[in-house]
Protein backbone atom coordinates (compact mmCIF):
# COMPACT_ATOMS: atom_id res chain seq x y z
CA UNK A 1 0.00 0.00 0.00
CA UNK A 2 1.69 3.42 -0.81
CA UNK A 3 -0.19 6.09 1.28
CA UNK A 4 2.34 8.38 3.07
CA UNK A 5 0.50 10.43 5.68
CA UNK A 6 2.25 14.19 6.46
CA UNK A 7 3.23 15.53 9.58
CA UNK A 8 1.96 13.89 12.65
CA UNK A 9 -0.59 12.11 11.23
CA UNK A 10 -1.20 8.37 11.48
CA UNK A 11 -3.00 5.88 9.02
CA UNK A 12 -4.93 3.57 11.01
CA UNK A 13 -6.95 0.05 9.95
CA UNK A 14 -9.82 0.38 11.89
CA UNK A 15 -10.55 -2.95 13.93
CA UNK A 16 -14.36 -4.20 14.11
CA UNK A 17 -15.72 -5.52 17.20
CA UNK A 18 -17.10 -8.63 17.40
CA UNK A 19 -20.66 -9.19 15.82
CA UNK A 20 -21.71 -11.34 18.41
CA UNK A 21 -21.58 -11.35 22.68
CA UNK A 22 -19.89 -13.47 24.91
CA UNK A 23 -22.96 -15.39 25.31
CA UNK A 24 -23.36 -15.59 22.01
CA UNK A 25 -26.18 -12.97 20.95
CA UNK A 26 -25.80 -11.41 17.12
CA UNK A 27 -25.76 -7.60 17.81
CA UNK A 28 -27.56 -5.56 15.64
CA UNK A 29 -25.84 -2.82 12.93
CA UNK A 30 -28.15 0.09 14.81
CA UNK A 31 -26.45 -0.95 18.22
CA UNK A 32 -22.65 -1.33 17.16
CA UNK A 33 -20.36 1.53 18.21
CA UNK A 34 -17.68 2.76 15.84
CA UNK A 35 -14.29 1.44 16.52
CA UNK A 36 -11.98 2.69 18.56
CA UNK A 37 -9.45 0.56 17.95
CA UNK A 38 -7.17 0.58 15.07
CA UNK A 39 -3.85 -1.25 13.57
CA UNK A 40 -1.29 1.20 12.58
CA UNK A 41 -0.61 1.37 8.94
CA UNK A 42 1.69 4.53 8.01
CA UNK A 43 2.49 7.30 10.12
CA UNK A 44 3.97 10.77 9.29
CA UNK A 45 7.63 12.01 9.66
CA UNK A 46 6.72 14.26 12.89
CA UNK A 47 5.47 17.99 13.09
CA UNK A 48 8.05 20.92 12.06
CA UNK A 49 9.24 22.53 15.46
CA UNK A 50 10.28 25.81 15.54
CA UNK A 51 13.93 25.22 15.66
CA UNK A 52 13.93 23.13 12.00
CA UNK A 53 13.80 19.96 13.54
CA UNK A 54 11.22 17.45 13.38
CA UNK A 55 9.26 16.02 16.33
CA UNK A 56 9.28 12.34 17.27
CA UNK A 57 6.41 9.94 16.63
CA UNK A 58 5.21 8.20 19.33
CA UNK A 59 3.44 5.21 17.39
CA UNK A 60 4.94 3.38 14.70
CA UNK A 61 3.25 1.16 11.87
CA UNK A 62 2.59 -2.29 13.13
CA UNK A 63 0.97 -0.79 16.63
CA UNK A 64 -2.05 -1.16 18.19
CA UNK A 65 -4.33 2.01 19.51
CA UNK A 66 -7.07 3.40 20.84
CA UNK A 67 -8.37 6.71 19.35
CA UNK A 68 -11.36 9.19 19.51
CA UNK A 69 -14.13 7.43 17.77
CA UNK A 70 -14.79 10.60 15.83
CA UNK A 71 -11.60 11.98 14.38
CA UNK A 72 -9.98 12.00 11.28
CA UNK A 73 -11.09 11.16 8.12
CA UNK A 74 -12.28 7.96 6.57
CA UNK A 75 -10.96 6.65 3.72
CA UNK A 76 -10.79 3.82 1.08
CA UNK A 77 -7.78 2.92 -0.50
CA UNK A 78 -7.34 -0.70 -2.36
CA UNK A 79 -10.55 -1.62 -0.77
CA UNK A 80 -9.29 -1.20 2.44
CA UNK A 81 -10.98 1.31 4.70
CA UNK A 82 -8.81 3.59 6.61
CA UNK A 83 -8.94 6.60 8.83
CA UNK A 84 -6.76 9.36 8.98
CA UNK A 85 -5.43 10.97 12.09
CA UNK A 86 -3.27 13.19 14.32
CA UNK A 87 -1.04 11.71 16.56
CA UNK A 88 -2.69 13.91 19.26
CA UNK A 89 -5.82 11.84 19.06
CA UNK A 90 -4.01 8.57 19.90
CA UNK A 91 -4.61 8.49 23.23
CA UNK A 92 -2.83 4.49 24.45
CA UNK A 93 -1.30 1.72 22.52
CA UNK A 94 -1.13 -2.22 23.32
Amino acid sequence: MKIRPTNNRVVLEPIEESEKTKGGLLIPETAKKRPVRGTVVAVGPGVLLENGRRAAMQVKAGDTVYFDEYEGADVILEGRKLKVIEEGHVFARE
